[in-house]
């Protein structure tokens, strides 16, 4: 967000993140005031605590964090193909969920690769796009789920939903390992690691999912486990489409 809101202003030289304190150092040139009125409008509580002249340098590794994205977005989207065609065939929701939520990660990587470079309009254009695309695609799936709760279905096939959540769940471990292993601190690039640590949590969610189905003889499980992350990608598609504004 904050990005996007200084994209274009001719002042600014290097945005450096630090995540964890919250923390922004803007190189600029030249007054201050038009970036702290834009960062100010983000509305996200911020306040100067310094400023002062410096002689750093500004760079950036971009072709090293392209090629690392693009390896991260195109494991996301072969296992969102691979999870959402078994998840109708299993008769799985929380399979077909945790795809979406897989959809939206590749989504998120697409975004963080226009983040490093390109124009404001290209991004927020991409932005809207994948946003109105998630928060079809999820609200579908809650409809869904909410069908299968007042009806009657079949039990969905829990040897798929483990096998399939445990492959999916070393994909996002191997991704989150390459992510870390880039050592960037770069905000998009903490924010991608942020959420392949979140799929990990959620892809175990499932495996747990397809063990109650196994041991309770009930599809409850996998609905209730659907229904969070379909919640949860909706929740996604909303901070993206806001930013895209």
């Amino acid at each position: 967000m904050v990005r996007m809101k200084l994209d274009g202003v001719p002042a600014v030289k290097g945005l450096i993140f630090d995540l964890s304190n919250r923390q922004l150092t803007v190189l600029h040139a030249g007054q201050f005031s038009d970036i702290e009125q834009r960062i100010n409008q983000l509305n996200l509580g911020s306040s100067l605590l310094s400023t002062e002249n410096t002689d750093q340098e500004f760079t950036e590794d971009t072709k090293t964090q392209r090629a690392l994205l693009w390896q991260v977005l195109a494991i996301n989207f072969a296992f969102f193909i691979v999870e959402m065609s078994t998840g109708i065939i299993s008769k799985s929701m929380g399979l077909v969920a945790d795809s979406l939520d897989m959809l939206a990660d590749a989504l998120v990587y697409a975004l963080s690769l226009f983040a490093v470079g390109g124009t404001i309009s290209r991004k927020k254009n991409i932005a809207k796009l994948s946003g109105y695309f998630q928060l079809v695609l999820a609200i579908i799936g809650f409809v869904e789920v909410i069908r299968r709760f007042i009806g009657s279905e079949a039990l969905p096939d829990f040897r798929t939903m483990i096998v399939v959540s445990v492959l999916a769940l070393l994909a996002n471990a191997f991704c989150l390992y390459l992510l870390q292993k880039s050592k960037s601190k770069e905000a998009h690039m903490q924010a991608t690691m942020i959420f392949t640590s979140n799929d990990i949590i959620i892809n175990g969610g499932v495996i747990l999912a397809g063990l109650l189905v196994l041991f309770t003889n009930s599809a409850f499980p996998d609905l209730i486990i659907g229904a969070i992350v379909f919640g949860i990608v909706i929740r996604g598609a909303i901070r993206i489409l806001q930013l895209a504004k």
